[in-house]
């Protein structure tokens, strides 16, 4: 494995922030770490990463101890964290080659490596340009060009994509599409549910610095103990039909306002056809019908709760 994080622990006083946390993810691999705000997902990142000291455990990359002087580990390490990162007073193009002046000191080398990142972000046209009369998405183009200029094995994002324009979304995804494809590992943060399934070969949701669950989307998606998700648009139901509604058997829950059914089953028979029997027999019109599993998210809000969180 080319990162292995064995019985973390981090403490914040009373706090426990990461609570003996064990997770591997394979060379190549685009591996989600998901959770609430305050779940503790950064603050793994930064121990994994040895820019936060932690209580117990161990933190292998590229199968050496991580340690905060491991400086030939952290050259092939690229992080993108969620706050943009670069200095106004440079411009496009001196952003990236700053940054990659870090890790690149023959010159040649660090101009070939700002060129290929400026394609690779599609900012070949704005290289002059300073960040203050960038877009939002074009900002965080620079700000991933930033991060991934010197070549690294292993790229950590961190919400890449919050608050930017379809388009550059768009390309951001389209582009860590193309890195695993070159063989990069990438561990990925964010909370769009979509993303993870687009792009995550495996997942890992913690609450509180604990594991919850750890596979892959279809596999997650499985553990929910709803079945089918049922959404009719109907025409008003009486008290009548929604008595026999709600004896429908492995029924979990039953919502109707404003012409709108949805209706949640327990995994197991299909009962689609006793629902519309019912409507038919009290002459109820059913104008639109749609059944789906569970999604990513239902499962996510599932296993953490639905109550909100402050962003710690």
């Amino acid at each position: 494995m080319l990162v292995e994080i064995d019985q973390l622990v981090k403490r914040y006083k009373e706090i426990v922030a990461v609570d003996h946390l064990s997770l591997s993810v394979a060379e190549g691999e685009i591996y989600g770490l998901l959770g609430p705000n305050g779940s503790g997902k950064t603050t793994v990142i930064n121990c994994m990463l040895s820019l936060l000291t932690y209580d117990s455990g161990k933190v292998y990359l590229f199968g050496k101890e991580m340690t905060s002087t491991n400086y030939e580990l952290k050259k092939r390490i690229g992080l993108v964290m969620q706050n943009i990162g670069v200095y106004n007073e440079l411009t496009v193009e001196e952003n990236i080659d700053y940054f990659c002046g870090l890790y690149l000191t023959n010159k040649q080398k660090r101009k070939e490596a700002v060129n290929e990142a400026l394609k690779f972000v599609e900012l070949d046209d704005f290289r002059k340009f300073f960040p203050k009369k960038l877009s939002g998405g074009l900002l965080r183009r620079l700000n991933l060009a930033c991060g991934i200029a010197h070549r690294p094995d292993l790229i950590i994002l961190d919400e890449p994509t919050v608050a930017v324009d379809p388009q550059s979304r768009s390309k951001i995804l389209e582009g860590i599409k193309t890195l695993s494809k070159e063989g990069k590992t990438i561990i990925y943060t964010t909370h769009y549910m979509e993303e993870v399934e687009f792009l995550c070969d495996r997942l890992t949701i913690i609450d509180r610095g604990k594991e919850l669950i750890t596979g892959n989307s279809e596999e997650i998606k499985n553990i929910s103990s709803s079945g089918e998700l049922v959404t009719l648009d109907v025409f008003d139901l009486s008290q009548e039909a929604k008595n026999k509604l709600n004896e429908l058997p492995d029924l979990l829950s039953f919502n109707y306002e404003h012409g709108r059914a949805q209706f949640v089953f327990a995994k197991g028979q299909s009962h689609l056809i006793q629902l519309l029997n019912i409507l038919n027999e009290s002459q109820v019109d059913v104008l639109n019908l749609s059944v789906k599993r569970p999604s990513l998210n239902d499962v996510f809000l599932e296993i953490t709760g639905k109550e909100l969180r402050d962003n710690v």
